[in-house]
């Protein structure tokens, strides 16, 4: 259940991004800047920034891990597909976008985190470094996320950057203040 409601929740917000045309940082935020620039398929290049991290996962964080990182991977590059065929957004406003979205996947994350189980990329990473640094998942993904959002400097409109910084800032907040290392912890 934490899989199914926490990458549909993770989903939703990405469409509101990119109803928006905002992006977010981490790879989904590498995935939206490459759409926005390419016109690829948001899912599908979702799914590919991914693979690489699983290398990592597998070694470092081991198969169990992996293997519901990947399903939950392949669950919002599909959702992220199939949503927009789902519903029809006519008008959003770009910074109610950016805040609820944000919320959106703040809590998604935080539910498949708490199950043990990340959106690939710099989740993956993320949890490492806290389970075994004890810094922040939530932190650390915000100094990762600052990086890519810059980025969105060469690809969106300044004000569409700000929003991002807004959208990636959201989701982090939630984690950050959430998940700590105590707290409930499901087991899946």
């Amino acid at each position: 259940m934490a899989m199914f409601l926490g990458t549909g929740l993770v989903s939703l917000g990405f469409v509101f991004y990119a109803q928006s045309m905002i992006s977010t940082g981490s790879t989904a935020g590498i995935a939206f800047l490459i759409h926005y620039f390419s016109g690829l398929d948001f899912g599908l290049l979702f799914f590919v920034i991914n693979i690489p991290f699983y290398i990592f996962s597998i070694w470092y964080m081991g198969l169990k891990f992996t293997i519901k990182s990947f399903v939950a991977v392949s669950m919002v590059s599909f959702f992220a597909i199939v949503f927009p065929q789902w519903i029809s957004i006519e008008s959003i406003n770009p910074i109610f976008a950016a805040i609820t979205g944000g919320g959106l996947i703040g809590m998604g994350v935080l539910s498949l985190y708490r199950h043990k189980i990340s959106l690939g990329g710099v989740n993956m990473l993320a949890l490492y470094v806290q389970e075994n640094f004890g810094w922040s998942a939530g932190y650390f993904k915000l100094i990762i996320d600052i990086l890519v959002i810059g980025a969105a400097f060469f690809v969106l409109d300044f004000d569409k950057v700000i929003l991002s910084m807004l959208a990636a800032l959201v989701p982090n907040l939630v984690v950050a203040i959430n998940h700590k290392t105590g707290r409930y912890m499901g087991v899946s």
